[in-house]
């Protein structure tokens, strides 16, 4: 029998008694749902997936989408390979610690959803697991903002682009990222999203504007934004939203890019191995009504 325990901090609770491996009942993914929307962050322990697996769980959730590079799991693009591990000189997947704040997909004009990530090796230290994530909880960074800016900022608008959090990526000491090529900026163009959403699970407002890809509010001079993006991004990033998770192997988790920003943090060197398989969901199913009341949906 499935089990929510929440973790007693601003995000995150442990879900026990599902075997992720097996098809959801529609009573389940109801509860995660509305779990996911509570929490933020959703933590499966000790589960035993392939890629095809972890594919078919992600995709309940909504549309799967393929990563920009070429670490991918082999016939099936839509899992990616994250992992610091060289086999005969050659990286198997592409690191993802170290990016600071953000949250995937916000560039595309079908915002994210969902990541959802399993956990194969873990590296430690004398014991203790490295590699952990961060999450800031942007429910609770609207709830909080001062009632001028959600005054001035009620319809305003911000451009999320790809390509700042890429560039970003490649200014790190050790990078070996090229930039990006045209064709791979033509799948990834630029978008606007509100600054504001109404989240589509708890019918609160959050704080949609992260400092890895926004990068203009769109109704104001350039300097105003560059202004308003400074304070918005000091006032999300407080520890009192943050939670951090510490990762073990088996752990799927599950964390909801509408409502959070997360942060992977490097703090392992090249010999402590790390490998983690993830799938991206997209939030192209999650606003229509009676989503997740149905198990055709």
């Amino acid at each position: 029998m499935m089990h929510i325990e929440p973790t007693g901090q601003v995000l995150g609770a442990t879900v026990s008694g599902l075997d992720l491996s097996r098809e959801l009942a529609p009573e389940a993914f109801a509860a995660l749902l509305r779990a996911l929307g509570e929490y933020g962050v959703l933590r499966f322990p000790a589960q035993q997936l392939d890629a095809a697996a972890l594919k078919a769980f992600s995709a309940r959730f909504g549309s799967l989408q393929t990563g920009v590079s070429s670490f991918n799991e082999p016939g099936i693009p839509e899992v990616s390979i994250l992992s610091n591990i060289v086999v005969d000189g050659k990286p198997i997947g592409i690191a993802d610690a170290g990016q600071d704040w953000h949250t995937d997909m916000s560039y595309n004009r079908t915002v994210g959803f969902v990541n959802v990530l399993y956990a194969i090796e873990v590296p430690r230290r004398d014991g203790r697991a490295l590699g952990s994530t961060s999450f800031a909880n942007m429910q609770a960074a609207y709830r909080d903002l001062p009632e001028e800016l959600k005054i001035r900022l009620k319809d305003a608008t911000a451009t999320h682009d790809f390509n700042k959090f890429w560039e970003n990526m490649r200014t790190r000491p050790g990078s070996e990222r090229p930039p990006l090529t045209p064709e791979q900026r033509a799948k990834r163009p630029p978008s606007v999203h509100p600054v504001f959403l109404t989240h589509p699970l708890t019918g609160r407002k959050v704080l949609y504007c992260n400092p890895g890809y926004a990068i203009r509010i769109n109704e104001v001079s350039e300097a105003e934004s560059d202004e308003l993006l400074a304070r918005l991004f000091a006032h999300q990033l407080q520890q009192k939203y943050q939670y951090t998770h510490q990762w073990t192997e088996g752990d799927v988790l599950m964390w909801d890019h509408i409502g959070t920003l997360h942060n992977a943090w490097p703090d392992y060197e090249p010999h402590e191995h790390r490998l983690i398989k993830r799938c991206q969901v997209l939030a192209d199913r999650v606003f229509d009504p009676g989503f997740g009341l149905s198990p055709t949906r």
